[in-house]
């Protein structure tokens, strides 16, 4: 019983941590060609 809890709180951390990396990355990527163009001006 307690497992089934365990592995449906883990899912649930997993599918946050999935979204929060699906939404971080572009905007790293934009960041980052932002601070390339910069630097190459």
């Amino acid at each position: 019983m307690a497992a089934t809890q365990d592995i449906k709180a883990a899912r649930e951390t997993y599918q946050g941590f999935i979204r929060l990396i699906k939404i971080a990355t572009p905007v790293i990527a934009i960041l980052a060609a932002f601070v390339v163009f910069l630097l190459a001006h």
